[in-house]
């Protein structure tokens, strides 16, 4: 089948979502076009989860501009997006005199770049801000913060989506040609025939990029390993720690959650396979030995997850790390934003992205603006975040809020139904996890997984054998163990 939009959106990872909800806001028909079941398959959902401050990128660089365009606007997002975000601070600590001479370098930098609450702090003000851990010194970082990456990614997307954008999942691009001025889409499903397009396509880029007819980058891969932390060392990490930062690593940190989980990582390594997400033990006790030399709170026995991360870098041809390129290059694909190297800190930056994307698109064409752009996506308090005489009322409206599916995170089963009628149309596992935090407690999903799975049969009358864990090869199910059963 042949679709027809005015622009496409090649990739539905944070970038990609903040591309398609900024440009909801002018008159045209939006298609997004994402390979995977849902918008957080891969590194918008694998990442530390932090709000960077903009002192760690080369002084005049887009990573350091955009960085620090959206830290300034992350509150006004949050509000609007309804996810979490806590201006939490951060501090990067050291003990030696080569640390602070580090440190005053990077200080230097971040204001140069325009970054704002940045100080060197001593060894009592750095005990007073986090009692619990080890350094001399350090420099603080006021207005760095910690996010919620799945809803962040999940809002934009269904912000874009309550606008007019229309979401298609399981359809990786495989061909791009040029037709009539604009361009016709292959995909592994259907074909889609537009003017203008966008390549947000992350660890795919390149191959997009080639498509059409821009090339010569070369990519490669940075793999971070992570570990998760059990909520009850949550309070004794207030912000995120990091060590001092190498010109081109800011190391092994330890970083709370919004949740109030501890995640410790990432390291880095370079890797050709983008696909293997795998935490080799090896990994996990180097991880923890690494970070305890920071903050010595980090036992075997409180890692309740592994995960991990890919960063899709590009690189010159010394395999020096480049800042992120956006561009369009009208002698070979006009009309088309093609974005390569967009690492660390796109999540922090995407929105500013997004807006600086559609500015070299509209300073070719002329677009209208819509009237009818809303710009909020209503959110609805969890059962967990509410106090008694909220959940009574809640209950008293909906009894499926009386109902607890998932009892690490006091998810309901109210909470897991409106998950499953998201706007989106995701039904994935995961799908419901990232939108609820079902599955993400103590016991990663071993009493309350099935009581998901059985919910999304019910409710969308589809077989348990259709269900998806996160991919479209990832079977929850394959039949049942016994007939009549």
């Amino acid at each position: 089948m042949l679709h027809s939009f005015d622009a496409a959106v090649i990739g539905g990872g944070v970038v990609g979502s903040a591309i398609a909800r900024e440009l909801s806001r002018y008159d045209l028909s939006i298609a997004v076009l994402e390979e995977n079941l849902d918008v957080v398959c891969e590194a918008s959902g694998r990442n530390s989860a932090v709000v960077h401050g903009g002192f760690a990128y080369d002084r005049g660089s887009l990573k350091a501009r955009l960085c620090v365009e959206g830290n300034r606007m992350m509150d006004q997002l949050s509000a609007e997006l309804g996810f979490r975000f806590i201006r939490s601070g951060k501090v990067l600590v050291g003990n030696t005199d080569e640390d602070m001479k580090q440190l005053e370098r990077t200080m230097k930098q971040g204001f140069d770049n325009g970054a704002a609450g940045l100080e060197i702090i001593d060894e009592e003000k750095l005990h007073e801000l986090v009692p619990a851990v080890n350094g001399r010194f350090a420099m603080f970082s006021r207005f760095s913060g910690i996010m919620d990456p799945f809803l962040f990614t999940i809002n934009l997307a269904e912000n874009a989506a309550e606008n007019g954008a229309r979401y298609f999942f399981g359809h990786k691009v495989l061909s791009i040609r040029k037709r009539n001025g604009g361009y016709i889409l292959h995909t592994e499903e259907d074909d889609f025939s537009v003017k203008w397009l966008f390549n947000a396509a992350g660890k795919g880029a390149k191959d997009i990029s080639d498509m059409l007819g821009i090339t010569g980058y070369r990519v490669i891969g940075s793999k971070g390993n992570y570990l998760v932390l059990d909520k009850r060392l949550g309070p004794l990490l207030p912000m995120p720690v990091y060590p001092v930062p190498s010109n081109t690593y800011m190391g092994i940190h330890v970083t709370p959650t919004v949740d109030g989980n501890v995640t410790v990582g990432p390291d880095a390594v370079n890797t050709d396979d983008f696909g293997y997400y795998g935490v080799p033990a090896d990994k996990m006790e180097y991880l923890r030995e690494s970070a305890s030399t920071l903050w010595p709170h980090i036992d075997k026995k409180d890692v309740i997850r592994t995960f991990s991360g890919i960063l899709s870098k590009w690189v010159d041809s010394d395999g020096v790390i480049q800042d992120f390129r956006i561009e369009i290059r009208d002698d070979i694909a006009p009309g088309a934003v093609n974005l390569i190297g967009i690492e660390s800190p796109g999540l922090t930056a995407a929105v500013p992205i997004a807006r600086y994307a559609i500015s070299l698109l509209l300073d070719r064409f002329c677009i209208a603006l819509k009237s009818d752009f809303n710009p909020v996506h209503e959110s609805v308090k969890r059962f967990m975040d509410m106090d008694e005489e909220e959940r009574n009322e809640a209950i008293s409206r909906d009894s499926g809020y009386g109902l607890l599916v998932c009892s690490c995170e006091k998810v309901t089963e109210a909470e897991i139904i409106r998950a499953i009628h998201n706007p989106l149309g995701v039904h994935t596992l995961t799908g419901i996890k990232y939108r609820t935090r079902a599955m993400m407690g103590g016991c990663q999903a071993g009493f309350c997984q099935m009581k998901i799975e059985s919910l999304i049969e019910k409710e969308l009358g589809i077989k348990g054998e259709d269900i998806r864990y996160m991919r479209d090869s990832s079977w929850v199910l394959s039949g049942k163990m016994r007939d009549g059963r």
